[in-house]
């Protein structure tokens, strides 16, 4: 069970990073994130 937690929590990840890395640095900068945060706030999401 943890295991797939693990891999639903990674694609999760994946999906979050890949979405915000399609946006523009205007739409970013409207939702109040830095492209160098990225990753950071994909982590938070999904609570990493």
């Amino acid at each position: 069970m943890n295991m797939a937690r693990s891999f639903n929590n990674w694609r999760k990840y994946r999906q979050t990073v890949n979405e915000l890395d399609r946006m523009s640095a205007r739409e970013l900068r409207d939702l109040g994130i830095e492209r160098s945060e990225i990753k950071s706030v994909a982590r938070a999401a999904v609570g990493f």
